[in-house]
């Protein structure tokens, strides 16, 4: 559906400009945003608060040029799919990475339900030691 790809696509916009305001504007109150399982912020976050303390306010004060870059995105139905790339570097290392992403973005209605994160894990962690 092209109208939840371009929601999509401007919402890594906003993501990109710093405008995580927008993004959470556009999550339903009981969304489900999963971050992979040994990612740094790992687990399922219930809600735009919890995304915003677990998720952005993390990427925001602990790296620097931490970017999410989608290079496709996928759409059915009431689902998107990005792939695209992360990117930057962590404050407390130095240290920089860049590692492939699938997010799966699932939508009722106009606002987004449900976020699932996949990536290499093992690249993000290599970072962060």
């Amino acid at each position: 559906m092209a109208g939840h790809s371009d929601t999509i696509a401007d919402l890594y916009a906003a993501f990109a400009r710093g405008d995580v305001r927008t993004v959470l504007a556009a999550l339903a109150p009981n969304i489900r945003w999963t971050e992979a399982e040994g990612f740094p912020y790992g687990g399922t976050y219930v809600g735009p608060d919890a995304v915003m303390n677990n998720v952005f306010a993390k990427l925001g004060s602990e790296w620097n040029g931490f970017a999410a870059v989608p290079q496709e995105l996928i759409a059915s139905a009431d689902t998107v799919v990005a792939l695209g790339d992360y990117s930057g570097t962590y404050k407390v290392t130095g240290k920089s990475f860049k590692a492939p992403f699938v997010h799966v973005w699932t939508f009722r209605g106009s606002r987004v339900i449900s976020f699932r994160q996949h990536t290499d894990t093992a690249v993000v962690q290599r970072a962060l030691q």
